[in-house]
């Protein structure tokens, strides 16, 4: 992993940074120098996250960013430039899911996940890119998930927007790799954060342990260090790709014989 001083020059934008993984990855890449802007439509949370990385002695400023609106995105990406003249890491974090089954799925929420997961990464990153660009170096990491790879009851809109999250992924390292900008995508299985110890029932945790070889979840700072590496210098070779980061839930079959 870099060291801290040569990644002193480095922005990093991390949307959804207020809180849970989006914070986690915003204080690694902190602690290893860049200097990170915490974007997210919750101004206070991420003015308290900043604050906190501050308060260790690193590089953090809020930004107020709401990824589902193209007018917002655009002047976040203005006070960027003009705050920083650059954004060289872009991890786009910021989604939501609304669980509900296929056949009551209602179009609204299918939209607002579509609007929120996929094209909110797209916009961030076609910003971001053209101002990588202007320095022939860029990084981008794209949070997808295990539920893009492999189908889950309850997971309609959020699984299919993953998996198009994974498909834009490769579509943007393909078209940037002259520009010296890498996309790759990591891929969290299920992970131990204050949403998910509210939202995950008791029979939903036994049911992930008795899938997951490892038989656990993981934890953010697993995920933090993923996404830190795809983000760095020893990364430049590593463009298209996705990490899983799930304990080997993608590679198991039968776990007991």
């Amino acid at each position: 992993m870099n060291k801290p001083h040569e990644n002193h020059a480095r922005v990093a934008l991390v949307t959804g940074g207020a809180a849970g993984l989006g914070a986690a990855i915003a204080e690694h890449l902190a602690r290893i120098g860049m200097t990170v802007v915490i974007g997210d439509k919750d101004a206070q949370g991420a003015t308290e996250t900043a604050h906190r990385i501050q308060a260790e002695g690193h590089a953090a400023t809020p930004l107020a960013l709401d990824v589902a609106e193209p007018e917002s995105v655009a002047e976040a990406f203005s006070q960027i430039d003009r705050r920083h003249g650059s954004c060289d890491v872009l991890v786009n974090n910021a989604g939501i899911a609304r669980g509900k089954m296929f056949l009551e799925y209602p179009l609204a929420d299918w939209e607002q996940v579509m609007q929120v997961n996929l094209t909110g990464t797209f916009l961030c990153s076609q910003h971001a890119a053209r101002m990588m660009q202007r320095k022939n170096w860029g990084r981008i990491v794209n949070m997808a998930s295990i539920a893009g790879m492999s189908a889950s009851v309850g997971r309609c809109a959020y699984g299919p927007s993953k998996a198009a999250i994974i498909s834009l992924t490769r579509q943007i390292a393909v078209e940037l790799a002259e520009f010296g900008i890498t996309a790759n995508a990591v891929a969290p299985g299920p992970v131990d954060t204050p949403l998910t110890r509210s939202a995950h029932s008791d029979r939903t945790r036994e049911l992930y342990h008795s899938r997951i070889p490892m038989r656990r979840y993981g934890t953010a700072d697993e995920i933090a260090f993923a996404v830190a590496f795809l983000a760095s210098e020893q990364s430049g070779y590593v463009t298209g790709q996705v990490l899983a980061v799930d304990g080997g839930f993608l590679a198991g079959g039968l776990l007991e014989r």
